[in-house]
């Protein structure tokens, strides 16, 4: 197994398509953090208005940790987009290369080609949310500093500088697990065609449709949300109130959970019958 991972693994890595979520965040952010950085006082006179005359700020509000988690929030959306760049093309692009027969040729169990392929998948969500998180804390914290993290959504929450770290943690852990159901997603439909742009674009269209319909205010669509696994991606907000919801946390980790089990069985099964052409 150690061997198959580290094929599929070497597929993945060798591929310029698997950089471009690297290069687009290593460039992205630094320029975010620098315009933050020029526009810092402009947006705390904002910050202000909208609190209100009721409190008064001090201290470094606009710091590392705050810019960080704006930056986690592309996690919704724009991350995934990468993600899916590499999952989409985990069974597809063996088929465009004319591989597959070669593959299946060895005395390998086609279950275990499919393991390998989700665990190469992972590994590769696992390193880019490293990757993530790392540009995301490390130069906001070294240009901007430290200090305590102003939260504004829906409601006013201040949490204090040292009970922020572990919140980050826990929250890019979670998020690293949103990301899993998306490569597993991706690699259900990538396992149905031979061509990696399809899946690329199937996945990315439920997942914005998704989004969409949780954010509709119809009572038909709020009946249809709690069914939809992006209603339950923003899981890692829940780190961010000054009293966590440890139960929605779980509820929410054990749907996505759920979902991977789910979309891994599908293709293992589709795989078993697939008749392999190329």
């Amino acid at each position: 197994m150690f061997t198959l991972v580290s094929i599929e693994l070497y597929k993945i890595f060798k591929k310029w398509r698997t950089y471009i979520g690297f290069i687009a965040f290593g460039l992205f952010i630094p320029l975010m953090i620098y315009g933050i950085r020029l526009s810092g006082n402009f947006y705390l006179r904002n910050l202000s208005q909208s609190i209100g005359e009721d409190f008064i700020i001090t201290g470094n509000l606009l710091n590392g940790w705050f810019v960080a988690f704006l930056i986690l929030q592309l996690i919704i959306v724009h991350v995934p987009f990468f993600i899916t760049l590499v999952a989409g093309d985990l069974f597809a692009g063996e088929g465009t290369a004319g591989t597959y027969r070669m593959l299946l040729i060895r005395p390998i169990k086609r279950e275990l080609i499919v393991i390998s392929k989700f665990i190469a998948g992972f590994i590769y969500a696992f390193v880019f949310i490293l990757f993530f998180a790392f540009m995301s804390l490390v130069p906001s914290l070294l240009t901007l500093g430290s200090g305590d993290l102003l939260i504004i959504i829906d409601k006013f929450v201040l949490i204090p500088e040292k009970d922020i770290l572990w919140r980050f943690v826990l929250a890019y852990l979670s998020a690293f697990v949103s990301m899993c159901v998306v490569v597993s997603l991706g690699s259900l439909f990538s396992s149905f065609v031979n061509n990696a742009i399809g899946p690329i674009v199937g996945t990315m269209a439920v997942i914005v449709i998704f989004l969409i319909v949780n954010q509709l205010p119809f009572e038909i669509f709020e009946k249809i949300s709690p069914y939809l696994f992006t209603k339950y991606m923003t899981v890692w907000l829940e780190f961010f109130e000054f009293q966590i919801n440890w139960q929605n946390v779980i509820k929410s980790i054990l749907i996505l959970v759920g979902h991977i089990i789910l979309f891994f069985g599908i293709t293992l099964f589709t795989f078993r019958k697939k008749d392999i052409l190329t």
